[in-house]
């Protein structure tokens, strides 16, 4: 009997080792086949995105500096805190291609290139040269561990492959002088610059295939090294100009290849082609969510229409900019807001916090709300903004004060009703339920903007 019993419990224990642990939830995102104004992930549920991004995130060690008397640092742990803390799930995760660039009167370096400084020779900035053949593994393990710990905070992570502004934009002479494609910069006989007017705009193009075969390897190379993560998105290029639209074309289609060639598709963007293009390039790509260029997105947005997730970055609208309404008026029309944000500099910038505290209150709403079975619906409310899921739930805002109306005569369910003062961050909830059937008029219980939330009860 003590030996049947030993028997047992060894069979049982070699069970238990061997018995696969439970999958983690896929948090892989593709367009929402019920919506495609938002992303849908493993389980079919619908993921608003929303989140301040900043343009040393991947690229530059953790640092700290002075400008104009401020004392600014930057770390990626602390940033991922700042982002849990705010509420936010998404980043773009910036590509900064060239090695030093001038900054408050210093001079950034950049430590971190796709590619390994081989010499024989010196680059102009004083390092060896580019070897355009041979990857540095620092890099990528870099950025596989920026993924993974955005990760494990629950962030999903757009990991841009380009960045063209700084090619016909970024201040002279480090914009080219420290780009690797420059041809005093690499060993491999590359040069870029086709029209020497020391800018290099055309790599950003399909003019030089030999240029085009090096940015290929090293897409490659990047979706070999984070594919797997279920938290990754993908982003052509930063504001590279109108005569970059073929080439991004063209590394959108590259993109998705690789991804379906490895059962790992994940969705890829295209942010606004600036300058000389426009928002139609964007909506006739092959991309699955864009960024578009329009002051509307920060007064007034065009409601998403559902052909393309819209990414609504203040980046390509007006930089570092807007008001604490912008992320609320922009959840209503069914677009994502992102925020480019200098969190070093103003991290106790009362506007810029609320910004922040907005997108998060956001989200929260966005959790709550049936996304997959929503749409904007601006003639709903007086106010012009609502979200109208089959009126079994409605989301109204008012960006101003005091009451306004929501049309409710499509329905005579009887609703929950909760208010939510975007200001004190307080809910209110009504204590008797309310009927549809007509249109109602709504009487926020305090001062400034609101949002009101209605419930169908069942």
């Amino acid at each position: 009997m003590p030996g049947r019993l030993l028997l047992v419990c060894a069979v049982l224990a070699a069970l238990a080792v061997s018995a696969p642990a439970a999958a983690a939830p896929d948090r892989h995102l593709r367009v929402l086949k019920a919506n495609g104004r938002y992303f849908g992930d493993g389980t079919g549920k619908a993921v608003y995105l929303t989140g301040s991004h900043v343009w040393w995130n991947l690229s530059a060690p953790d640092w700290s500096w002075s400008c104009g008397g401020a004392e600014s640092s930057f770390s990626w742990g602390g940033y991922l805190d700042r982002l849990v803390d705010h509420g936010h799930n998404f980043v773009r995760l910036w590509r900064i291609e060239h090695t030093r660039w001038d900054e408050c009167g210093g001079e950034i370096r950049n430590t971190f290139q796709p590619w390994l400084r081989t010499g024989p020779g010196t680059a102009l900035d004083g390092e060896p040269r580019f070897d355009l053949t041979r990857f540095d593994p620092a890099y990528f393990e870099r950025l596989r561990h920026h993924v993974a710990s955005a990760r494990r905070r629950g962030i999903y992570v757009s990991v841009m492959l380009f960045d063209g502004w700084s090619l016909h934009a970024g201040e002279q002479p480090w914009s080219w002088d420290g780009h690797p494609f420059n041809a005093a910069n690499n060993v491999n006989g590359i040069d870029g610059d086709a029209n020497g007017d020391g800018r290099g705009t055309e790599i950003d193009t399909l003019a030089n295939p030999d240029v085009l075969a090096i940015q290929k390897r090293y897409v490659k190379q990047v979706v070999d090294a984070v594919s797997a993560y279920d938290n990754v998105l993908y982003e052509i290029a930063n504001e590279s100009g109108g005569w970059s639209v073929a080439w991004q074309y063209d590394l959108i289609r590259y993109v998705k290849a690789l991804g379906r060639a490895r059962r790992e598709p994940r969705p890829v963007g295209m942010t606004y082609p600036h300058p000389g293009s426009d928002n139609g390039a964007l909506y006739a790509s092959p991309a699955d969510w864009i960024s578009p260029w329009s002051p509307a997105y920060m007064t007034s947005p065009p409601a998403a229409g559902g052909t393309k997730v819209i990414v609504s970055d203040t980046d390509h609208h007006c930089g570092i900019c807007g008001d604490p309404g912008w992320p609320w008026r922009s959840f209503m029309r069914g677009v994502n807001p992102i925020y480019m944000d200098v969190l070093d500099l103003d991290r106790f910038d009362a506007e810029r916090t609320a910004i922040r505290r907005a997108m998060g209150q956001t989200r929260r709403f966005a959790l709550r709300f049936d996304l997959a079975r929503s749409r904007p619906r601006p003639l709903l409310s007086s106010t012009r903004y609502a979200l109208d899921a089959g009126l079994r739930q409605v989301l109204a805002y008012q960006p101003g004060s005091g009451p306004f109306r929501i049309d409710l005569r499509g329905s005579t369910r009887r609703y929950a009703v909760e208010w939510f003062s975007p200001g004190s961050g307080r809910t209110f909830r009504r204590a008797a339920p309310l009927v549809g059937g007509t249109v109602r008029t709504f009487r926020p219980p305090f001062a400034g903007p609101a949002a009101v939330f209605l419930r169908a009860i069942r």
